[in-house]
């Protein structure tokens, strides 16, 4: 089942389709019909592009670390801390 809107863009579709094809088209006197058509060239231009340039450099960040610490004789107890890690960290510099 069509909605009214759907209906209305169909229709709106059709009529334009119809006009453009009526608008491009004559006839000659002896009935035989005359397309008027575009001629298109495609030219190409050559362009140069500056990509940026990617380089690393050392960054020190906090990582988690898991360990055990003795609480009494029988028992170790999980500990979560965390410790200084270097780390390459990538670098983009426009041109």
């Amino acid at each position: 089942m069509h909605t009214t809107q759907t209906m209305r863009t169909l229709a709106f579709g059709a009529a334009a389709a119809i006009a453009l094809a009526t608008g491009a088209c004559t006839r000659t006197d002896n009935g035989d019909v005359v397309v008027k058509r575009p001629e298109v060239s495609v030219k190409t231009t050559e362009d140069t592009m500056r990509v940026p340039t990617v380089t690393t450099r050392t960054d020190t960040i906090n990582t988690p670390v898991v360990g055990t610490q003795t609480e009494t004789l029988v028992v170790k107890k999980p500990v979560v801390g965390t410790k200084k890690t270097q780390v390459q960290v990538p670098v983009v510099k426009k041109p």
